[in-house]
């Protein structure tokens, strides 16, 4: 028996709770490796799975946590031996299928990737999928072009877990870096990340009828959108680009106008970690594990604990939660 954060609901009143409860083997869904969790974290989605309502999840008994590393314990897959360190991210896990809010987890094979060398479990859920996608985004500017030396690289939500590994990347491979944050309580922190500049939220939030503004920014990696994501499309230097990988302020792109497009050639990439290819998942981590400062990334970490999480998803999607949380799920 171990023990896992069981989602459940009551079919009367359609409420739902998150307890930590003692399962089996038997109970855990049929795949081909049995990982032994080590260590989860907190993303919005898992708020939304663990909070009230539980809105992503289609079927109870259910095992939250979209990201987990660990060790594999049983293997039906070649590719995976017991003893192999392993990290998850991705796939829906966590929302359609039972995730690694346990201390044990069975997946496909196809969903893992191999713990790079360099970053041990713990430290790998500190980046988990947030760190990912901060990655991918850092990534996919650096195929469109952004270098160190053409001017500050905007990232919004910087408090947040993308912005927070985004803000650390950044300014690791010599980036100036200017954060955006609505908390100015958090100046200290994300200066203490590498962040060179601080923005008030309010100076990005206000919807503008110009078609363009003075060009500010050699690339940006917006975790907001909204009026917020308009505003900075004007902003933009000739030719860069903005890494989309999150809707915080909203789905729709408030006051934005073509002309940022095909006036100034900005650049907008749409950023996926759910169902990024193996490869690139791959070379995302070893990434992680070559230029992501780890002291930096300890000061982003808050420890927690199985029975902490009903509280921390709450907390989260009220955006209560900085930077990572390291869930310790045998604590």
């Amino acid at each position: 028996m171990f023990k896992a954060l069981i989602v459940d609901k009551d079919e009367d009143s359609g409420k739902t709770a998150a307890t930590v409860k003692e399962i089996g083997l038997d109970d855990l869904p049929e795949a081909e490796v049995t990982v032994a969790v080590e260590f989860s974290t907190v993303n919005y989605k898992d708020g939304l799975c663990i909070g009230p309502g539980a809105g992503l999840v289609r079927k109870y008994p259910h095992v939250p946590g979209i990201d987990f590393a660990g060790t594999v314990e049983a293997s039906s897959d070649d590719r995976y031996k017991p003893g192999d360190k392993v990290v998850l991210t991705g796939w829906r896990v966590g929302e359609a299928h039972w995730g690694g809010y346990a201390q044990k987890a069975r997946v496909k094979a196809d969903w893992l990737v191999p713990l790079p060398e360099g970053l041990d479990a713990r430290a790998a859920m500190a980046v988990g999928t947030a760190g990912l996608t901060a990655m991918l985004a850092v990534m996919a500017l650096e195929d469109h072009g952004l270098v160190p030396g053409h001017g500050p690289v905007l990232v919004t939500g910087a408090a947040g877990g993308v912005g927070s590994v985004a803000v650390a990347l950044l300014a690791k491979l010599g980036h100036e870096v200017a954060a955006v944050t609505g908390r100015p309580e958090q100046a200290d922190y994300l200066k203490g990340l590498g962040a060179s500049e601080i923005v008030a939220r309010e100076e990005l939030t206000e919807v503008t009828k110009k078609p363009l503004e003075g060009e500010r920014w050699a690339g940006c990696v917006d975790a907001v959108a909204g009026a917020m994501l308009g505003r900075v499309l004007k902003q933009m230097k000739y030719g860069t680009s903005v890494a989309a990988i999150g809707l915080a302020g909203g789905a729709a792109i408030e006051g934005a106008l073509i002309t940022p497009f095909i006036l100034r050639g900005v650049n907008l990439l749409g950023i996926d970690s759910v169902m990024q290819p193996y490869a690139n998942r791959v070379r995302a981590w070893q990434r992680i594990a070559q230029d992501l400062p780890m002291d930096k990334l300890e000061t982003m970490i808050q420890a927690a604990t199985l029975a902490d999480l009903p509280q921390l998803g709450r907390d989260i999607l009220k955006g209560q939660v900085k930077g990572r949380v390291v869930v310790d799920v045998n604590a």
